[in-house]
């Protein structure tokens, strides 16, 4: 099954690709990869989810942050790509989690995002490299900030 209609049985909503908040590009390719810059829990009605994991949110609550951030990082590859289709694979994943000093839990919070590539794209392709780490602070207040590498297919 492709990764469009996987998205559509999964009853899946993208938020609009998200606009640079900075002096940056949300992606950019080079060779077959793909980069994509930080991508926060952007949802559809362009408002980000704002929190921190272990204070004023708990475990669920990031997991489903981070898939809000997973759901941002697909409208920018739908945008910039055509079709969820053109991505071969999830190279690497990093994220940050604005999470208490005592928070200790930071990749069952990434698992948000990493649980929508792995259904979507399956564990063969879907699920990469990746690092999940804390932070103390991350822009706007969100909970979770997420940077992604992929294998695209060429046009």
């Amino acid at each position: 099954m492709s990764a469009e209609a996987k998205f559509q049985e999964l009853n899946l909503i993208l938020p609009p690709a998200p606009k640079p908040m900075g002096v940056y590009k949300p992606i950019v390719f080079s060779g077959n990869l793909a980069y994509l810059s930080g991508h926060g829990p952007l949802r559809e009605n362009r408002t980000l989810i704002i929190g921190r994991v272990g204070e004023d949110m708990d475990l669920a609550d990031g997991y489903e942050a981070a898939k809000q951030t997973g759901l941002a990082l697909l409208a920018t590859l739908r945008a910039a790509l055509g079709s969820l289709d053109r991505v071969q694979r999830v190279v690497k994943t990093l994220g940050f989690v604005n999470s208490a000093n005592d928070f200790e839990d930071q990749p069952s919070v990434i698992n948000g995002c990493s649980d929508l590539f792995a259904e979507l794209y399956g564990m063969e392709y879907g699920v990469g490299a990746r690092s999940a780490l804390p932070s103390n602070t991350l822009p706007g207040g969100i909970p979770v900030e997420i940077e992604m590498i992929v294998e695209i297919i060429p046009e």
